[in-house]
């Protein structure tokens, strides 16, 4: 094997690769942590600011989100409690970095990705067509 390759099986078999690419798996999480972008937001402004999450959905991207160091969770001693969330510096250096990169990427390929999903059904739909 050569020293590339085995540079390559390294990072594959590498955890923190997959820890890596499991910030991405779950839909809600990206777009949790970059409505926590302008700053820390209680739950209700999250779930507004978001539109389309169920409460359930938002519950558990947080609780990921906080196992992952992501996000930090803050009371407040007040009557009524109250609860606030905000991206920690690991949270802000992915969203900053390769979130913000991931996005540009979006921004000037996004209509030639979604045109070869469409392309690619297109041809399964044919061939699996009588």
């Amino acid at each position: 094997m050569s020293e590339r390759e085995a540079h390559c099986y390294e990072l594959v078999a590498d955890c923190r690769m997959r820890a890596a690419t499991d910030l991405f798996a779950h839909t809600w999480d990206p777009v949790v942590l970059a409505a926590l972008r302008p700053g820390p937001r209680r739950r209700r402004e999250l779930r507004v600011s978001i539109g389309g999450i169920s409460d359930k959905a938002l519950t558990e991207a947080l609780h990921r989100l906080l196992a992952n160091g992501l996000v930090a969770r803050r009371a407040y001693a007040e009557a009524p409690p109250r609860v606030e969330y905000g991206l920690t510096g690991l949270g802000r250096s992915l969203v900053d970095g390769p979130m913000t990169a991931l996005g540009r990427w979006i921004l000037d390929h996004g209509d030639a990705l979604l045109d070869a999903q469409e392309t690619a059904a297109r041809e399964t739909t044919d061939r699996s067509a009588p």
